[in-house]
């Protein structure tokens, strides 16, 4: 697998690249090595030079910065626990599969969690630029129609089953996150010291 026109791909084509993402047989550590180690370091390389070099723009006061100690604390910690989380949600995504009549392995809900993650990864440059951090929130909608568009070929989710599967699931990766994100600010946020 090439990671630009995977990218490239699941972004413009997802109805066409999910059926070929479907047939692909690989494994955890192959899809961790050539996928997610790679895209899920954008936010945080991205939001580690967007906090502690570019800073986030205060009227009449200049520039909120954190600490490059902070910032690096806060890159490892936030991209370490997106791995776990994308294997936890994964994980937690095939053992609800037959409560929605649906069937898959592990590695194909996680190939479901990668490729669905993708826009909001790429987003992730976003941060380079913290006020515009927020219009991340698009690159993850973005990501949830890809999700749904991913469950019947990955995890051959019935047609009435999907919308149902797709939400239950949303809230398990959304909740993920947060978690993520929680744990992030409570680790970084400790010796955060502002220059303006």
């Amino acid at each position: 697998m090439d990671l630009v026109p995977r990218v490239t791909n699941i972004l413009t084509k997802p109805k066409q690249e999910w059926p070929v993402i479907a047939g692909e047989s690989t494994d955890v550590a192959t899809l961790y090595k050539e996928y997610i180690v790679l895209l899920a370091a954008v936010p945080a390389i991205c939001s580690f030079i967007g906090m502690t070099v570019i800073g986030v723009p205060i009227p009449f006061f200049g520039s909120y910065r954190v600490s490059v100690g902070s910032g690096l604390t806060s890159l490892l910690v936030r991209y370490i626990l997106s791995l776990v989380a994308a294997y936890l949600a994964a994980f937690i995504i095939e053992k609800l599969a037959p409560t929605f009549q649906s069937s898959g392995s592990t590695i194909q809900a996680l190939k479901l969690v990668a490729y669905a993650s993708t826009p909001a990864w790429v987003a992730g440059v976003l941060g380079l630029f913290p006020p515009l951090a927020l219009l991340g929130i698009l690159a993850g909608l973005y990501g949830v129609y890809l999700f749904y568009l991913g469950l019947p070929p990955l995890m051959q989710t019935p047609g009435d089953k999907v919308i149902p599967y797709m939400v239950v699931s949303a809230i398990v990766i959304v909740g993920l996150y947060f978690v993520v994100g929680a744990i992030t600010t409570a680790v970084a946020g400790v010796g955060m010291m502002a220059r303006y």
